[in-house]
């Protein structure tokens, strides 16, 4: 299982909606998906048609209780190989149950570790802060997706990002890498959009994805219907652009995962 997490300490810049569609165009192109929603806002779970307070267990059970396996809060999406572990507010308590635990930087990647051979890939949308729980997502992971507004402020703050990134690769995780730095709600045909693209690709070279993701209304609306752009609208540019951002991250062949661990 290739686990990325979306991540940046930058809030407004794409990040749930990138770990939302991308989960999804990835799920379209038959991988199983498990996409885990580690911010306590719960919007990738409303991006999905899941109430947050519906749900009488969460991600927040599962991390704060080893009792609680993750196959148990587990919600099928509209997509098939969909399949998301949602989280509410009462996410926000998990810090707390965290720092009475040992090794508490390595919960989620413990809880974690017996379904690696269930997904392909596990896509998680981290707060925008440098928490514990994004520091948890961020040692479970294998990668690391950056999302950032096509913006000048966004140069500086990416700078932090990776100095960040930087400190936990050479504290906590060693295999962590950094798979792109994904360029989001960059204004279409502009001066202004392009010479920051420019900037950006030549201060940070490769890392630079060669996706771009565009300032869509239909993008922007379709939380609201509780569907990712893929199901929305999708023959909508917003829809090719993230399918081509999961052609471009994909490098291995679809394999054969067993699904038969938890009847959702």
């Amino acid at each position: 299982m290739r686990t990325i997490a979306i991540t940046n300490q930058k809030g407004g810049c794409g990040k749930t909606t990138t770990s939302v569609n991308l989960a999804a165009a990835l799920a379209l192109k038959g991988y199983r998906t498990l996409l885990i929603d580690l911010d306590p806002q719960g919007h990738a779970t409303l991006g999905l048609g899941i109430v947050p307070e519906n749900r009488k267990q969460t991600i927040y059970d599962v991390i704060a209780n080893p009792n609680v396996l993750l196959q148990s809060v587990l919600v099928q999406s509209n997509i098939p190989k969909l399949i998301l572990a949602p989280s509410n507010v009462l996410l926000s308590g998990a810090e707390a149950a965290l720092m009475q635990m040992t090794e508490r930087e390595y919960v989620l990647m413990k809880r974690l570790e017996k379904y690696e051979r269930y997904f392909d890939y596990c896509i998680i949308d981290c707060s925008p802060s440098l928490s514990l729980l994004t520091l948890n997502a961020l040692d479970a992971a294998n990668e690391v997706i950056i999302p950032v507004q096509t913006h000048y402020y966004s140069i500086e703050g990416l700078k932090q990002v990776l100095e960040t990134l930087d400190i936990v690769q050479n504290r906590f995780n060693p295999l962590l890498h950094i798979r792109g730095i994904l360029l989001t709600l960059a204004e279409q045909g502009t001066v202004l959009c392009k010479d920051i693209e420019q900037q950006m690709r030549d201060y940070f070279g490769e890392l630079i994805l060669k996706t771009i993701i565009h300032r869509n209304i239909r993008l922007a609306e379709a939380p609201g219907a509780g569907e990712s752009i893929m199901t929305f609208a999708p023959a909508n540019q917003a829809a090719k652009e993230y399918m081509q951002l999961a052609e471009e991250i994909c490098y291995e062949k679809i394999r054969i995962t067993q699904t038969d661990f938890v009847n959702i």
